[in-house]
Parts: C-alpha cells; structure tokens; sequence
C-alpha cells in the first residue's frame, strides 16, 4: 500500500556539481525519483531568509511524493539522498547546508517515534513550507489542528502582519 508525502525541500549553499541552490532543489527531485519515490506534484522554488545564524538566503520547495515506504523508512531514504548531497551531520540546527529534505505530513496522519515527528513539529510557523506546500497540497488537513494547509497559510500571514 502506498501512501503520500509532503516533503519539504531547502538549500542554501552551492553545491560543486549541481551549481545553485536553486539547482540543487531540481537535482534532489531527481535523486528521489531515481530513488524510486514517485515524485507526482512539485513546487516552484521560492527564496526566504534564514532561521536561526545562517546569513544566506534559502530556495525552498515542496514535493508531494508517493511511497509504499513507511516513515522511518522514508525518513531513512532521504536522509541518504541529503548524505549523497553532501550533509555529513545533523542535529545542527539553522546552519547552512547543501540540502535538507523534511517530511512535513504524511497521509497516515500522526506518527511518532524517537527519529520522527509527523506532522513535523514547526511546519504552521514556517511562511517558506506553508508557501511552496499551500500550491501544490493545500487541501490537505494537519492532523493536529484540523485546518488545511491554505488555512494555516493564511493564518500564518495574517500573524506576519503589521497592524495598521
């Protein structure tokens, strides 16, 4: 039984094959589906600025990928595309990096185990996944909060905004 994945993608780092970070979000795509992750909706990528130390601007996407992976399995998977990238550690938070792949919500709703959180724990405060995620699946329900993904983007807009 397959199931469906709204993985989120970042870089903000040039990477001395694929160029960009830019690039480096259309290379990841690939090295999923050569991955045999059926990559069936994409984002177009957008700049936001960093969380956290880091001084470069990220490209953020999102994907929506079918699986009959579970998610520790998945988990598992992208992390070795993240290694085949480049990232040699995790654990360091809002630091540059070549490439980050999170699974943002699954269609099996919660999961929780010592590795995984999905839903992943920030993803409503986050303007560069609800943007990217808001296009291509923002129908879907957070399990938690019951609202849609269009619903938290809005709300997570209107917080940005100043008062008049």
């Amino acid at each position: 039984m397959s199931a469906l994945y709204l993985i989120g993608l970042g870089s903000n780092m040039r990477h001395h094959r694929y160029g960009s970070p830019r690039a480096i979000l259309d290379a990841a795509v690939l090295a999923m589906e050569e991955a045999g992750l059926d990559v069936v909706a994409l984002s177009r990528a957008v700049s936001s600025k960093p969380v956290g130390p880091s001084q470069r601007l990220y490209a953020n996407a999102a994907a929506m990928v079918r699986s009959a992976l579970e998610p520790e399995n998945m988990l598992t998977q992208l992390q070795s595309i993240e290694r085949n990238f480049g990232r040699s550690r995790r654990g360091q938070r809002w630091r540059a990096r070549v490439l980050d792949l999170d699974i943002i919500m699954w269609s099996g709703g919660i999961w929780q185990s010592g590795r995984l959180s999905i839903p992943h724990p920030r993803f409503r405060e986050r303007d560069f996944v609800l943007g990217p995620a808001s296009t291509i699946a923002g129908d879907w329900r957070d399990p938690i909060t019951g609202l849609t993904i269009r619903q938290l983007t809005v709300r997570q807009l209107s917080v940005r905004a100043p008062a008049a």
